[in-house]
């Protein structure tokens, strides 16, 4: 049953809720399908102690998706603050996801069009549960050795995750960027920053929607490297996003190495069983 402070904090937004559905799946917040007396249906997240600020840069996110008019994302309806909850438009179900890969990649490659001043974001957010650290900066080198890289190293530290061989291999990664990347080609394409198989959906028209963001602007090939760690995205997704916008030469050469954060950040929050995949990045990259 939905809570009754949440039940009365959604009034103002959606009027009276006549029927609310617990959905499930979610790590961090619970979740509910609610239908109001006007048949309006809304998708609600809920925790009573939730990470600070998480709904509002989860709700500035999505908004920064929907406005690169490029793939569909939720429409924002509410950000509450007492009870912390996000009030969001409902998306019907469509076919499978097999059936709308073409349709990602071209809108992803649309959406990597959209260029900001700078690399990072004018605030911070979450990767999952982890604050991701967006503090700007004009050198791309200089925001994924720090920002990225340097702040799930600092965690690593904190969480006894990082033994004396990581942290030196580490280090040598981060201070040695430039043997892989190079800079002059990288622009601050917006990015959804968690783009694996579970942050997408099909709505009923067979069109991908993008959900829980963690956006900043970044290198497109960041985005495209995790799409390929825990697969989810077809051939057909790529082929149709290089022919929108094809990779640089040498992408597959530094895909390891912008996948190192993502698994830095699952060591981090799920431990050890990530160690072996994150020693073999740094055994290729920092030895």
């Amino acid at each position: 049953m939905l809570p009754a402070d949440l039940q009365r904090a959604l009034f103002p937004h959606v009027g009276d809720v006549r029927a609310a559905h617990r959905l499930s799946g979610g790590d961090i917040n619970a979740a509910w399908r609610i239908e109001t007396a006007s048949g309006q249906r809304c998708f609600i997240k809920w925790n009573p102690r939730p990470l600070p600020r998480l709904f509002e840069v989860e709700a500035r996110g999505l908004q920064l998706l929907a406005e690169a008019c490029a793939l569909r994302a939720p429409r924002v309806i509410a950000v509450i603050d007492q009870p912390p909850a996000l009030v969001l438009e409902w998306i019907d179900p469509g076919a499978h996801k097999s059936t709308a890969t073409e349709a990602l990649g071209r809108g992803l490659a649309q959406q990597h069009r959209s260029i900001g001043a700078a690399f990072g974001l004018d605030h911070d957010n979450y990767i999952g549960a982890t604050p991701q650290i967006n503090t700007s900066s004009t050198s791309w080198l200089e925001f994924y050795r720090d920002r990225r890289l340097g702040e799930q190293a600092k965690l690593a530290q904190a969480r006894g995750h990082l033994t004396p061989d990581r942290a030196r291999r580490l280090d040598r990664v981060r201070q040695h960027l430039d043997r892989w990347i190079d800079p002059s080609g990288v622009v601050p394409s917006l990015l959804h920053g968690d783009l694996w198989g579970g942050n997408y959906l099909i709505d009923a028209s067979g069109q991908p929607v993008l959900i829980d963001p963690a956006v900043y602007y970044g290198d497109r090939e960041a985005e495209i490297a995790f799409t390929e760690l825990f697969g989810g995205f077809g051939a057909r997704f790529y082929a149709a996003y290089n022919e929108a916008w094809p990779l640089d030469h040498g992408y597959t050469d530094r895909r390891d190495l912008y996948n190192l954060y993502h698994l830095l950040n699952h060591l981090n929050l799920f431990g050890e069983g990530y160690g072996s995949s994150v020693d073999a990045i740094l055994w290729r990259y920092g030895d």
